[in-house]
């Protein structure tokens, strides 16, 4: 049975529709690029995959211009045979500001099967990692109804299989930029709902985070988790406080790298033997669970590009007192959410809508116990001090 789901997300010029997102366009979208021999980002068929899902996005109206085939450069070393340029999607949807969000999952795919040859062996790569494509694909078609206050950015991103060479050559290319990214969320291996040993998790997908002073990775994170809470029905995030799984990595770090806030979702129960091998086929995957994971990237984008500029100098007012009473700065015509959680919780456990005020005070509940932000309405909280 298809788990329910709320139909919107409540945004500040109306609601957005997570239902019209649509299993049997993941599934297309999987099939076809599937199909390929391979889509080694050393090979001309990675290339061809390039165009193909170039031309899926162009196929909206608000892309038309503004999708990208961006080369770059990668160097002979581990599963790169010689010097070569390659090349990655980058669809862009302009905001009215230049505050920015990327979303996208890796298209590039590997057989690394004993005796295989990396460069020909078929390499399906249907959950790893078209499930992060298609997601990309389809919150895409979504997101392009309306224009939103930030910037976004979705990436078929290459080169993820020879050392996250892709997202590396994308993270630098914003940092030299100046883009002022305030969100990475990336899809990796996010179609299947149970392995081969015969664990089953349909209602939950792993978001992966690491806390840093030099960014926003873990406040994104717990963002994320609290947003599906309130827009999605029967599924849910499983906050992982690391930033990958042991001795792996993706192309969020790629951006964390850089200090950008950057999280990863992956699937409960990975199958190990459909990764990296002939078997790794649409016919193992779950178009319906993959489905929820789009719904709970599309809740936390749609409330993430609807936000305003998050507030500053946000802390807590130091007096003996039962009640606790946060103050910060604000921006004009900005509405803020006052978050709180006791301090050994992982998740935010309430929150207060507080319109365009720059004071709150939480009544009885204590500042010793307490942790507080504070976001504007729909953004990462900004957490007091």
């Amino acid at each position: 049975m298809m788990l329910a789901v709320l139909s919107s997300v409540l945004l500040s010029d109306g609601p957005f529709d997570l239902d019209a997102v649509d299993p049997e366009r993941l599934r297309a979208t999987v099939s076809h690029l599937s199909s390929m021999n391979t889509r080694n980002t050393n090979t001309p068929e990675c290339v061809e995959a390039c165009k193909w899902v170039m031309s899926k996005f162009e196929e909206v109206p608000a892309f038309k211009g503004n999708v990208e085939l961006m080369s770059y450069h990668i160097t002979k070393g581990s599963r790169v045979p010689k010097d070569l340029d390659v090349v990655q999607v980058v669809a862009t949807l302009p905001g009215k500001t230049g505050r920015t969000i990327v979303i996208g999952g890796h298209l590039d795919s590997i057989n690394m099967a004993q005796g295989a040859d990396p460069y020909t062996a078929r390499a399906p790569g249907a959950n790893d990692d078209l499930s992060g494509v298609s997601m990309t694909l389809e919150a895409a078609r979504l997101m392009a109804s309306k224009q939103w206050n930030a910037t976004i950015k979705f990436v078929a991103f290459t080169g993820e299989e020879q050392g996250l060479l892709g997202s590396k050559a994308l993270a630098a290319r914003a940092k030299a930029e100046n883009w002022d990214v305030e969100a990475v969320l990336s899809s990796d291996i996010v179609g299947s709902s149970q392995n081969k040993l015969g664990q089953k998790d349909d209602q939950h997908i792993r978001l992966f985070s690491e806390e840093s002073d030099k960014h926003q990775g873990r406040e994104l994170a717990r963002f994320i988790e609290w947003q599906t809470r309130q827009s999605v029905k029967g599924f849910g995030v499983k906050l992982v406080f690391r930033r990958d799984r042991f001795g792996r990595g993706g192309d969020h770090t790629s951006f964390t790298a850089q200090d950008y806030a950057a999280v990863r979702f992956t699937e409960v129960f990975e199958e190990y033997a459909y990764q990296h091998t002939i078997d790794d086929l649409p016919e193992h995957m779950d178009f319906r669970y993959l489905a929820n994971v789009t719904r709970v990237n599309l809740a936390a984008l749609a409330s993430l590009a609807d936000a305003g500029e998050p507030p500053t100098g946000v802390r807590v007012v130091l007096d003996q007192s039962a009640d606790t009473t946060l103050r910060w700065t604000t921006t004009p015509g900005t509405s803020y959410t006052v978050f709180w959680r006791a301090t050994t919780s992982p998740v935010w456990e309430g929150a207060f809508e507080v319109g365009e005020a720059s004071t709150y005070v939480a009544k009885r509940i204590n500042k010793d116990d307490h942790v507080f932000a504070v976001g504007a309405r729909g953004g990462v909280p900004v957490v007091a001090r």
